[in-house]
């Protein structure tokens, strides 16, 4: 397998740094510590299993730096029953008191990714969402197809979704996390959309028209969905209702469009355009596009809408012969890179703080699911080797 470098950089409060590299033969972290913008902390648990659960997670923040000692806040996890976990924070040195609370979950496990959500919140000072118990559905090669799976953010209670033994791409939540859409090609051999009830499992036929049908979201009440046909020649965006009828187009151009995303507020959506391609809004009730002059890039496409942070789209942009992930603020009128990896990041999705993102870290040979902080560049792979090629992941957040 090629050789890749991970890098370490070191940052403290008098502006220096130094870079520590060495040789690995995987996608691995990429750690960033601000001494002056992350918060110290101590992370334990009273069971082995809920205490490393909880030291992988708070290893994924960009806001904290878990230490043994010189500590600002001591976090405690307590299994108090097989769903409820009860988390204590005191504030060190003193020790006094911060936060004491039982959180009920589905099991253990959730109960401790809820509790180290209220940890966050009680903690972090600047007013961050906790997103330890958000919900990923992503695509997995472990069977020789790619199939859908969902789990939890650490990749804990996988469960593999669909059993069409042929290419699914794709899956998008609805907002009340009960399906999925996606696209798969096991029914007809060409692109179609479908839903899958996450109860039942059953799957349904959103829309299969002649030509491709691809690249399905749902807005954010869950009422519309914006897709691409390309039925009438090129490649289009289109909207419908949330059972896939009164499909009405949106654009019309020659140029190919890709991956429509509702805006927070479900009135506008941002998608990918060629030439370039390069990225556009309009208003989901029609309208001539805006091009977003990030001038960052010559290629920006996939991009994600944060839902918390209405300011922020997340994308994937080329720089050289790889790929990383950049922010457009609309505040600034501007875009940054965000990732800065020796190998390519693509297909980011927001996690619920409006700060980190999940993201496709690839290479030549694999991909794995990695969790970016989008201020600091912090890089933490969450997909265990066990699965293999891991991609594509989208965030739910109860």
């Amino acid at each position: 397998m090629q050789s890749f470098i991970r890098l370490t950089l070191v940052l403290i409060t008098a502006g220096s740094f130094s870079v520590r590299a060495e040789s690995v033969r995987d996608i691995g972290k990429i750690e960033v510590i601000a001494e002056n913008k992350t918060l110290p902390i101590r992370v334990s648990a009273n069971t082995p299993e809920l205490n490393a659960l909880a030291l992988q997670a708070f290893g994924t923040h960009g806001r904290y730096r878990v230490v043994a000692s010189g500590f600002a806040f001591d976090i405690k996890f307590s299994a108090v029953t097989p769903t409820q976990v009860r988390v204590d924070i005191t504030k060190a040195p003193s020790g006094t008191p911060v936060a004491s609370e039982v959180v009920t979950g589905s099991s253990a496990r959730n109960a401790l990714l809820k509790a180290a959500d209220v940890a966050v919140a009680k903690t972090n000072g600047l007013g961050l969402r906790g997103y330890f118990a958000a919900k990923l559905a992503f695509i997995n090669e472990r069977t020789g197809k790619k199939e859908i799976y969902t789990g939890d953010l650490m990749f804990g209670e996988v469960k593999q979704i669909t059993r069409d033994n042929s290419i699914a791409l794709n899956p998008r939540w609805a907002p009340d996390g009960s399906r999925l859409i996606y696209t798969s090609f096991y029914k007809s051999g060409f692109p179609d959309i479908f839903t899958i009830d996450l109860g039942s499992y059953q799957r349904s036929t959103f829309v299969s028209f002649k030509g491709t049908n691809s690249g399905a979201r749902f807005s954010p009440n869950g009422s519309q969905v914006a897709m691409i046909l390309s039925g009438e020649g090129t490649p289009e965006i289109y909207v419908s209702n949330a059972q896939g009828r009164a499909v009405a187009r949106k654009t019309r151009s020659d140029a190919v469009k890709s991956s429509p995303t509702f805006s927070p507020d479900g009135s506008r959506l941002v998608f990918a355009s060629e030439p370039g391609p390069q990225l556009y809004t309009m208003p989901v009730s029609g309208g001539a596009p805006t091009r977003l002059t990030s001038g960052i890039s010559g290629y920006c496409a996939e991009p994600d809408w944060s839902r918390t942070n209405p300011n922020k789209i997340a994308f994937t942009i080329r720089v050289g012969r790889n790929f990383q992930i950049a922010v457009y603020d609309f505040s600034k009128r501007a875009s940054e890179q965000v990732s800065k990896a020796p190998f390519d990041g693509v297909e980011p999705s927001w996690l619920p703080d409006g700060r980190h993102v999940v993201y496709s870290a690839r290479t030549s040979t694999t991909s794995v699911i990695s969790i970016l902080d989008t201020e600091t560049g912090k890089s933490t792979p969450i997909s265990p080797k066990s699965l293999g090629s891991t991609l594509q992941a989208n965030v739910w957040a109860p």
